[in-house]
């Protein structure tokens, strides 16, 4: 009998150690998956973008989305466009990044109804106001094109009107030699 109480002791160690290994498994497994699901949802939490919509848009103002939209999503938050914006000169498809600016132009030149008070370019002695000049009308100016014309017209919605002849020359692309040659045929 002694031999058969040493094999029941060993087959009960062994039983023992098989139990005690699987239980052992069966909780490293379970504590693997639970650290690699709270990684993973770590991973998938999408972070959010901050922007600031401005211009001829329904409610202007800072909205907040998520990382991978686009710009065009910016501008459906605000409410949308304006009758009077100029989608045409903004970049819908642009994707969006933290602390952008986006800013919807007003539609100037041909496209623009211009309202039936408002002053024309031209003074009674042909110099062209800056302020209030079309963009055809800033293209009878020497070395002004229409990519130009359209600049100046940017700068002045974006910073206001120019306070003096000189100011025309913050815009980018137009130097000394180009505001000697137009500075006799302009106005403020």
């Amino acid at each position: 009998m002694p031999m058969f109480k040493k094999s029941l002791l060993i087959l009960l160690i062994l039983a023992l150690a098989a139990l005690g290994g699987t239980m052992y498994g069966s909780y490293a497994g379970q504590q693997a998956i639970a650290l690699d699901e709270g990684t993973s949802e770590n991973a998938a939490a999408p972070r959010t973008v901050v922007v600031y919509v401005t211009g001829e848009v329904k409610k202007p103002g800072l909205v907040t989305l998520t990382e991978g939209q686009r710009v065009a999503d910016a501008v459906n938050a605000v409410g949308g466009v304006i009758e009077t914006a100029d989608i045409e000169r903004v970049n819908m498809a642009a994707l969006l990044e933290d602390g952008m600016q986006i800013r919807v132009p007003e539609r100037i030149g041909r496209d623009a109804e211009r309202p039936k008070d408002t002053q024309s370019g031209k003074t009674a002695n042909g110099q062209i106001n800056l302020n209030t000049a079309s963009e055809k009308e800033l293209q009878e100016l020497p070395g002004i094109g229409p990519a130009m014309s359209a600049r100046i017209i940017e700068y002045r919605e974006t910073n206001g009107p120019f306070q003096s002849i000189e100011d025309v020359k913050k815009v980018r692309g137009i130097g000394n030699a180009k505001f000697e040659k137009m500075k006799d045929k302009v106005t403020v």
